[in-house]
């Protein structure tokens, strides 16, 4: 019987071939996006679980309150590793870690610049890190380095690498004891090498000196493994108290912070990183989502193709229906031939939709920057295509199975099924929700690039383009002066400085100001703090809005500050310029007032800001390009003088405008995901459309035949054919834009610094859909229009 079933659902796809294509091409399309969001989801759904330990490995955190708000932090106090292992029995390692630094690898004559950890030893079994090659506890001796197989092959070529010695940026000799696989690209671990933790303090004297006693500097992340059987809740209510137990030194301040401690499952590290005041409020998971709703729209939209063409032609079955029936087919044998024929349709999409995701998949990689792959060889795969495929062809097949399977055979063979306006009904209710989901997916797009523009349209208060950073060196900051003038008599640079983070980033935040008028409170307020001293302010290109930058002139620079508008608004100083502060215990004067220049987040507020004189306290040299120079001619004559006085190191630079621009690439993702959506929402729409159209046109040969001989012109006839999808359209576009105004509103509740909704983009998007939808059935309904009204009259 079902080789029957499909022997007839074969025949009618052949004898109907351009609403077969329509139907295949549709429903392809639709399965295709759903794949490829599927795909997605389940890389994002798949983080970090290559890790063996994944159920019982976590990231200790850290609640805080500054300011009267609570914030969650990852970076901890460099003794906390120690104290958990040391005192805390619930745990099976621990292992601290640095937050990753590119370093110069040199072996001979060759230099690498390479990113990777300082991370404690437990590392590598609390990962299940694959040791290719080498030692299996290799971070145990502090002068070693793990490299992964792709650095190990970078460096050392299709030599063996294990007991190989490189140098590590110009100053320690580091022996190969192990080389791993590299980690997935989803995976929150990343590196290109693992350096021991111990490893620090041996080569960095200020890590003895400051950090290794120090509870109250927090720069530093913290993984765990708990002991099989240990509740994590428990452990929590344990550790909570670490670092308050150890800041009894200010407890007025101690008391307002209120550190927390807790631990945070790796299972929420990818798509459960947000925490508001104290509370874990989700992540990226919201994305994850959404593009799932997206997917599950596109595929309904498809759906709503097949259902429509088919309950429209039901003319054409109605008769092979009465047939059936009155020779003894029941209703369930009738259902099942129209869902066979929909299953066919949906297995011979599945075939098309998998061509397409394989052409389109490079392109996809690209755009979401992973390395996603169909894995064709794994049967779970092929389960899932199975019966996503079956679910496909059932829920497109549904309705016409039941429609066409309720005929009354009696009155199929007096005459034939006339369908009235109750019988188009369900087929215009499906037209409104496939355009409502399309307009809503169009609506959330504009309003996201809306968003994205809003951002990029924000003054940065400092000048960008010509400017350039590169990572400092030992090397480099003791030559610093004969670097500084070198390139300045090059003529290819008008200014240079030093500073502790680059100009697109601020890496340090700090509380414990004192101003006059503030309260033992008010220590706990936290600043960014960017740590400098000469031309900072010319080199960035910033305009002084009060005072001056550092000088050479005035010594008492040393211990001067120069603060943004946020921060003259925060302590509330009407004369900011010449006002003594006090910071740990240090005075400084305020030199000079800056505006709100934006270093962060084009989203969100900008954070008081103190800029600080400091001599050593410098990871970064900013470089200001001659503008009368073209960039890449002043990188060329840049590059020798920096290898003269950074010869361990490739000269390595970033334009700040790049890396500024890459502040949008989240919301530029999702904005560019949401676009090829919507956008193939609409092809898929207006697919059907073109076919009801279509249909609607044939249908009505008759009547249009008769219209044109009483004299209707072809605009009438285009009139007359369109109006009713006009108004479909509307009606979609009403149903739409409250769901996507309120979509919309919640996603912009995320952002700080946003848009507010207009409602031009409503009407935007209705003038798009009103203008598509015609252009869609337009042809179909000219070409009726322009039929010679004789041979239409003949038809029957």
């Amino acid at each position: 019987m079902i080789r029957n079933y499909l022997k007839i659902a074969f025949r009618n796809l052949v004898k109907n071939k351009s609403y077969s294509a329509i139907n295949i091409g549709g429903l392809a399309v639709g399965m295709a996006v759903a794949m490829l969001i599927g795909i997605w989801i389940d890389d994002e759904l798949s983080a970090n679980k290559h890790h063996k330990n994944y159920k019982t490995l976590y990231q200790v955190k850290m609640h805080q309150t500054f300011d009267g708000r609570r914030g969650t932090q990852d970076a901890l106090p460099f003794p906390m590793g120690e104290e958990l292992k040391s005192k805390y029995p619930d745990f099976k390692a621990v292992a601290m870690c640095d937050w990753g630094s590119n370093r110069s690898l040199v072996v001979g004559n060759q230099k690498f610049l390479k990113d990777g950890h300082f991370i404690g030893e437990d590392a590598i079994d609390m990962f299940s890190l694959n040791i290719l090659n080498g030692d299996k506890n290799p971070l145990k001796e502090p002068y070693s380095i793990v490299l992964t197989d792709e650095t190990a092959k970078a460096i050392f070529g299709n030599q063996d690498p294990i007991g190989k010695t490189l140098k590590m940026d110009n100053t320690v000799d580091l022996k190969v004891t192990a080389v791993v696989a590299k980690q997935p690209k989803n995976a929150t671990l990343q590196f290109d090498y693992l350096l021991p933790w111990s490893l620090q303090e041996k080569i960095y004297d200020w890590i003895a000196k400051f950090h290794k006693p120090n509870w109250g500097n927090n720069s530093w992340a913290t993984y765990v493994q708990l002991k099989d059987g240990i509740n994590p809740a428990q452990t929590n209510a344990k550790i909570k108290d670490v670092v308050l137990s150890h800041l009894s030194n200010d407890v007025n301040t101690v008391k307002l912070i209120k550190p927390e401690v807790f631990l945070h499952p790796m299972a929420k590290w990818r798509l459960y990183s947000d925490f508001t005041e104290g509370k874990n409020t989700g992540g990226f998971i919201k994305y994850v989502r959404l593009f799932g709703i997206f997917g599950l729209f596109v595929l309904v939209i498809a759906c709503i193709n097949f259902m429509n063409l088919s309950t429209a032609r039901s003319e054409k079955r109605s008769k092979e229906v009465g047939v059936r029936k009155a020779v003894g087919s029941g209703r369930e044998q009738l259902i099942g031939q129209f869902l066979s024929e929909s299953t066919l349709i949906a297995f011979m999409a599945l075939l098309l939709a998998l061509v397409i995701v394989l052409i389109s998949l490079p392109y996809f990689n690209t755009l979401t920057e992973k390395m996603m792959t169909i894995q064709f060889g794994n049967p779970v795969f092929w389960g899932i295509m199975l019966v996503f495929t079956i679910f496909t062809g059932l829920l497109a097949g549904s309705y016409p199975a039941l429609y066409l399977s309720s005929f009354n055979p009696v009155k199929i063979l007096k005459g034939g099924v006339h369908v009235g306006k109750s019988a188009s009904l369900p087929r215009k209710i499906l037209v409104v929700i496939q355009f409502t989901f399309s307009i809503v997916l169009m609506i959330g797009t504009i309003i996201i690039y809306q968003q994205i523009q809003h951002g990029k349209n924000r003054p940065i208060g400092f000048t960008n383009k010509g400017l350039i950073s590169v990572n400092s060196s030992k090397d480099l900051i003791d030559h610093f002066d004969a670097l500084r003038n070198e390139l300045l008599a090059s003529g290819v640079v008008t200014s240079i400085c030093k500073s502790n983070s680059p100009p697109t980033q601020i890496w340090s935040n700090n509380n414990g100001w004192e101003w006059k008028g503030s309260t033992p409170e008010e220590k706990s307020v936290v600043f960014s703090t960017i740590a400098t001293n000469f031309d900072y302010i010319k080199t960035i290109g910033i305009k002084l809005k009060e005072g001056r930058d550092f000088s050479r002139d005035f010594t008492t620079d040393s211990s001067g500050v120069i603060l943004n508008e946020a921060a003259v608004k925060r302590m509330k100083l009407k004369n900011p310029v010449g006002e003594m502060l006090k910071w740990n215990g240090k005075d400084r004067k305020v030199v000079g007032v800056i505006p709100d220049i934006m270093m962060e987040s084009p989203y969100r507020a900008i954070s008081p800001l103190t800029i600080v004189f400091e001599k050593d306290w410098v990871s970064v040299v900013c470089v200001r390009i001659n503008p009368n120079v073209g960039s890449s001619e002043a990188i060329k004559k840049m590059a020798p003088i920096f290898d003269k006085y950074n010869p361990g190191f490739p000269f390595d630079y970033k334009f700040s405008d790049t890396e500024y621009a890459k502040k949008f690439s989240y919301e530029e993702l999702i904005g560019n995901l949401s676009a090829i959506v919507s956008l193939l929402a609409i092809f898929i729409s207006c697919l059907g459309l073109f076919g009801l159209a279509s249909f609607m046109a044939e249908q009505r040969t008759k009547e249009i035949g008769i219209r044109k001989v009483l004299g209707a012109s072809i605009s009438n006839v285009w009139g007359l054919l369109s109006k009713d999808f006009v108004l479909l359209v509307i009606i979609s576009c009403l149903v739409a834009s409250p769901i996507a105004w309120y979509a919309m509103s919640q996603w912009l509740e995320d952002y700080t610094y946003k848009i507010n909704i207009q409602i031009g983009v409503f009407l935007i998007v209705l003038i798009m859909a009103l203008a598509i939808t015609l252009l869609t059935i337009s042809y179909q309904a000219i070409r009726a229009a322009l039929l010679n009204p004789v041979k239409s009259l003949r038809s029957e």
